[in-house]
């Protein structure tokens, strides 16, 4: 995955910060820029450090600072944007970037060329960076200036605050404790002589904060230089860490990172299959589960029914048995970050990218400790919609992702056939979420007498059109969204094949019984006769919402679809007339009063927009699965051709990755989260299950 001169100007500042890299390190951490170097996100840095994993980061080290010293004069690699200056231009220096396993550049400048590679040990707060002298005509000193922020990854550094200055080095290793209780930083640089310095740069601007609204300036600080003596031949590898490096190699640690990678890929097919493949791989994390983090109120229960011992479910420190009979460890634990950089791990999005992720690149180990943990902090029947950082309990405000949970469940079972691990362990999961759903929980989800699924309270956002700002939700649909019964359905349906498979005949005949009626109540209600299509929610008293989304398309895809035949056709008829683009599917249809085509301004404007037009490659998956079942092969080229559209995105944005969002009017501006998980999850699913590796990269 290539970028070159021809597609994009190094003399140009604007596009020099145009795309971005991210190395991610299994934890929740990272280290990512654009490819100049200019930190443009208040989430840019070459250490970002998950303390809690994959919660509570820090960025430690914001930048790393080249610059050739040679014959009197100086190189300076760097590129920062002061608001009023963009200084140094090291960008003019940068003559290619490329992504393979990792971010590679290639700079030249007094005679010199050299290659810089970056990455992160997995499963480590460290990350490397390899310097190696392609040419140079005579020896020269590389200069090296960290600039540390030491705070948390939501915030921003300032002058004002007191960092330690206090610095050891030795033996080519720098440490600094930023403030007590800190991470540790150390920075190893082999034969590298120090000079300290302690000084403040100040008013660095971030202008994709500008864009977003938010504050965008912020002070760093630096403890002190590096210069090391090089020559044509020599590499230099330098370690940042949160731990001693001390006798650590850094070239062995490279390529172990490096095979961990080709392990990743080496039964893929294809340039965009192994690009998307190294993707998938940054978004699969560990977790670390504390007592802190177990189900709220997970003793309580709001009726007389209390689970039995043989009934009883896993916790997150006491998962049920594997099916060797092992137990899971806190290392076992798995989870899926959301998003790249400010997302943390959300059930729903989890739930939704865990098949393309996992199931459909043979990760089958990490789906099951994925399962496991959400299995164990089920409360009041519900998946958490998220775990906040610093030990704030699971928040469950979501209806979607306990549904979910079924479809991945289903999902593992027919690409693992690990029945014991589902019966013995999951199962029992599943009847405690059912007997919640039918009883009621949380925010009034439950269902009523005509089998659909009711959900919603007032300024709560339940669905996965969850956008809310200053208590303000954008998308309430309260009452019965499409989607949820569509997911409801599957999950009777998929619950009921679990208990005849562990013989349970009588709840087994309960739950197809509910199925059914599920199944009538929707064909009854949902159908928008004057549209061609589907309702988007049922509200109390019946009062049904004509808005034309992209949510009904679940009602086709899912495994055991609700809506067939001519219905389904007309369906994705106006499907592809209103809301399909070559990047994804709007949210809402344009000739809506409510339609906002662009994705920008402040947080308001923004969140406002977010599910009303904007653009979300995920729903090509729904899209693409809802046309399979109804076209057949049919449709095979043009899901190939779906699938070669969105490819040339991976070299724009994130580069090797796929945003969250796109702007609903054209050209489509890549916007959101640079590196989303579930938008790379649902094309790899894709591809895997319909075969589609003849899409062109």
């Amino acid at each position: 995955m290539l970028l070159q001169k021809e597609n994009l100007s190094w003399d140009n500042f604007a596009d020099a910060t145009s795309c971005e890299w991210l190395e991610t390190n299994g934890l929740g951490g990272w280290a990512g820029s654009t490819l100049c170097g200019a930190n443009t996100r208040r989430y840019h840095g070459l250490l970002m450090a998950s303390v809690k994993p994959p919660t509570e980061r820090m960025l430690l080290v914001s930048k790393l600072d080249e610059t050739f010293l040679v014959a009197g004069q100086r190189f300076n690699l760097a590129t920062n944007d002061y608001g009023s200056a963009i200084s140094p231009q090291g960008f003019h220096f940068l003559r290619s970037f490329k992504r393979d396993f990792f971010p590679e550049w290639t700079y030249e400048a007094g005679g010199i060329r050299l290659h810089k590679t970056i990455t992160m040990v997995h499963e480590e707060n460290t990350t490397l960076i390899r310097y190696e002298i392609l040419r140079a005509d005579h020896a020269f000193v590389l200069e090296l200036l960290p600039l540390i922020a030491a705070r948390p990854y939501h915030g921003l550094q300032s002058a004002a605050n007191n960092l330690y200055w206090k610095t050891d080095f030795a033996h080519g290793i720098f440490h600094n404790q930023p403030y007590g209780g800190a991470p540790h930083i150390y920075i190893s640089v082999p034969g590298a002589s120090y000079n300290n310095l302690d000084e403040w740069y100040r008013h660095f601007h971030y202008k994709e904060e500008t864009s977003r609204g938010l504050d965008d300036t912020e002070d760093l600080f630096n403890h002190g230089i590096f210069r090391v003596p090089v020559k044509a031949g020599d590499v230099l590898w330098v370690i940042i860490s949160t731990e001693n490096p001390e006798g650590r190699d850094a070239a062995a640690l490279f390529e172990r990172e490096k095979q961990r990678k080709f392990s990743a890929v080496k039964t893929v097919a294809g340039d965009l299959h192994r690009q998307l493949a190294l993707a998938a791989d940054q978004f699969i994390v560990e977790r670390s589960m504390t007592s802190g983090e177990g189900p709220v109120d997970a003793d309580e229960s709001t009726n007389d029914q209390r689970l039995t011992a043989n009934d009883k479910r896993p916790t997150a420190n006491d998962p049920r048995p594997k099916a060797n009979g092992e137990r899971l460890t806190a290392n076992d634990q798995r989870s899926i970050i959301a998003g790249y950089p400010w997302f943390t791990d959300w059930g729903r999005d989890t739930m939704i990218s865990m098949p393309g992720l996992c199931l459909s690149t043979g990760r089958f180990d990490d789906a099951k400790r994925i399962l496991s943990v959400f299995a164990g902090s089920v409360s009041e029947g519900m998946l958490p919609n998220r775990f906040p950082d610093y030990n704030f309990p699971p928040e469950y405000n979501t209806v979607d992702a306990t549904l979910w949970f079924f479809h991945c469940v289903y999902e593992y079972l027919g690409a693992t056939g690990d029945s014991d691990f589902i019966l013995y362990s999951i199962l029992p999961v599943m009847k405690e979420i059912i007997h919640w759903h039918l009883q009621g929980t949380r925010f009034n989800i439950r269902v009523d007498e005509d089998g659909l699924l009711h959900a919603g309270a007032k300024g709560q956002q339940l669905t996965w059109m969850d956008a809310k700002v200053d208590g303000q939700v954008i998308t309430p649909r309260i009452g019965k969204p499409v989607e949820i019964q569509s997911l409801w359905y599957n999950a009777l349906i998929i619950y009921e094949s679990l208990l005849r498979q562990s013989g349970e005949t009588a709840e087994a005949d309960q739950a197809a019984h509910r199925s059914a009626l599920t199944a009538r109540s929707f064909t009854e209600k949902f159908w928008n006769a004057e549209k061609g299509c589907l309702y988007d929610v049922i509200g109390e008293g019946g009062i049904t919402d004509g808005k034309i989304r992209p949510n009904q398309l679940l009602a086709l895809s899912l495994s055991f679809p609700l809506v067939e035949g001519e219905k389904a056709k007309s369906i994705l008829r106006v499907v592809k007339e209103k809301l399909y683009t070559p990047m994804g599917l709007r949210t809402l249809s344009p000739d809506d009063p409510d339609y906002k085509g662009r994705y920008e301004g402040n947080q308001l404007q923004r969140d406002s927009a977010y599910h009303q037009g904007t653009m979300w490659p995920w729903l090509l998956g729904p899209y693409v699965d809802a046309a399979m079942k109804n076209f057949g092969s049919r449709f095979l080229p043009e899901a190939t051709a779906i699938i070669s559209r969105l490819a040339p995105h991976l070299n724009e944005a994130c580069v090797g990755s796929v945003s969250e969002i796109f702007d609903g009017d054209p050209p489509h501006t890549p916007r959101g989260c640079p590196a989303q998980a579930w938008s790379v999850a649902e094309i790899l699913r894709l591809m895997k299950r319909y075969s589609l590796y003849h899409a062109k990269s």
